[in-house]
């Protein structure tokens, strides 16, 4: 065991780039590399699963593949197959095949945590892709904390969390909602002066909903124009809340912000149809609602609806060509459910670049070992579907992600309207909430944390150097 001083000794040093045995350059793309030492002084104290060193590598794909959220999620375990497909048939991972480990957890938020136990106990995976909502995601974080397992997660959420053992390369609010909204109140938008917040009851939309109200706040939006409602979990009847909409909405300029998750989807934009709520008289900005969602309905009626994601089908690029045509081949060797239909979507996308920037970074370490393949994720780059490079932040964990604005066409596909120069770099902590706004996650040395005001080490920098 090394002393507290070397640990800190080699921090020090790994901050201004010097390695030492054994570990790997900082990647040019980070801002700063996370020290080794620091890495093992911060691990929990429960041990990593270890893989043989030889065999194949195991990998956890933990989505729900029935229940509410099997709509969305199937196509990410099925995105997830093909691109460990393709990196064993490019040779696998340091020249070992990578061996899929699918479970279902059933759209039930307790399985989550028993199934994310059984993959890192049972079957000793080396790293997890999954999840979709936030409570799925709250629900295994402790697990992954208590047994230092990695996570990868896919899809865009509230923010407010950056942990040790997780991945996000999905969107934080200011990579998709507040953009969308911003869009929204401006001249090319429609200029909305009302807001309704609408969404599924849980995390997500809840915490996404408290950022925005302060944001809208910080705009000038009194509190009389805000309409809030939340509903169940494969909720079904939107009659009435389409109606209050419509009465809430009558003579001024409003826009609906719409976090409802799942199978909900469906009814809801059916029942905008039903009652004739165009987008020209109020626009819907969807942050879960994408191509996947879209087949199961008519989507004449829909357009000229919103949705802001980092990712569509529609942008035309050769690397996004690739991926389609990829995917298409895929869904016809495997024989998968409704065939040419099958669409790609953002979660997929994010799902295809973290298991690329994963396998670069176990070849990178050398080794499946979490505290090495950690460190070595940071900085990682992947050229994208998006059309852009994007890379891995290894202070917050979080993904550098362009962000599109999209208008729903009749076909069910988007057309983009508005979109960011360039990937840009996620906040984890809300500047806009007062309790959130002096948080600091940064895994690197001196501060070692995801939630903090104050590094962990940083009263001992001076100390170290001497």
């Amino acid at each position: 065991m090394k002393s507290r001083f070397e640990l800190m000794l080699a921090g020090l040093l790994a901050t201004v780039g010097c390695k030492g045995p054994g570990e790997a350059a900082p990647a040019a793309a980070s801002s700063a590399a996370t020290p080794a030492a620091a890495s093992v002084a911060a691990a929990p104290a429960a041990a990593t699963p270890k893989a043989s060193d030889t065999g194949p590598i195991k990998v956890g794909i933990l989505h729900s593949l029935s229940g509410t959220m099997a709509i969305s999620e199937t196509s990410l375990k099925d995105v997830a197959l093909m691109t460990i497909d393709q990196i064993n048939a490019a040779g696998g991972v340091k020249g070992r095949k990578l061996e899929p480990v699918v479970v279902d957890p059933a759209s039930n938020w307790p399985l989550f945590a028993e199934k994310a136990r059984e993959l890192l106990q049972k079957e000793g995976v080396a790293v997890t892709f999954g999840c979709w909502t936030s409570v799925s995601r709250k629900s295994v974080l402790p697990v992954f904390e208590e047994l230092n397992g990695l996570l990868f997660y896919p899809v865009q959420y509230e923010g407010e969390e950056s942990s040790y053992n997780v991945f996000y390369t999905g969107a934080a609010p200011n990579q998709q909602a507040i953009p969308a909204v911003e869009y929204l109140m401006s001249k090319d938008g429609g200029g909305a002066k009302k807001w309704v917040l609408l969404g599924t009851d849980y995390v997500y939309p809840r915490t996404t909903n408290k950022i925005l109200r302060y944001f809208l706040k910080q705009k000038g939006v009194p509190e009389s124009d805000i309409m809030e409602q939340y509903t169940p979990f494969g909720h079904s009847d939107y009659q009435t809340i389409v109606a209050d909409v419509k009465k809430f909405a009558a003579g001024t300029r409003t826009a609906v912000v719409s976090t409802i998750n799942g199978d909900s989807n469906v009814p809801f934009y059916k029942e905008l149809a039903n009652q004739g709520l165009k987008a020209k008289d109020i626009p819907v900005v969807a942050f879960s609602v994408g191509e996947e969602e879209l087949r199961g309905i008519d989507a004449k009626p829909l357009a000229g609806h919103l949705a802001a994601w980092n990712y569509f089908m529609s942008v035309k690029n050769p690397e996004n060509d690739k991926f389609i045509a990829d995917w298409k081949a895929y869904v016809k060797a495997k024989n998968l459910p409704d065939g040419d239909k099958r669409v790609t979507n953002d979660p997929m996308e994010a799902t295809y670049v973290g298991i690329k920037m994963w396998a670069q970074a176990v070849e990178q370490a050398g080794t499946t070992d979490v505290n090495a393949v950690r460190q070595a994720v940071g900085g990682q780059t992947v050229k994208a579907p998006s059309g852009f490079t994007l890379t891995m932040d290894a202070k917050n964990h979080h993904l550098h992600k362009p962000v599109y604005i999209a208008e729903i066409k009749g076909d069910g596909q988007f057309q983009v309207v508005w979109k960011t120069e360039g990937p840009i770099r996620a906040m984890p902590w809300s500047p806009f909430v007062p309790e959130s706004a002096k948080k600091v996650a940064d895994w690197t040395f001196p501060w070692v944390c995801g939630n903090c005001t104050e590094g962990k080490f940083k009263g001992e920098v001076s100390t170290a150097a001497l």
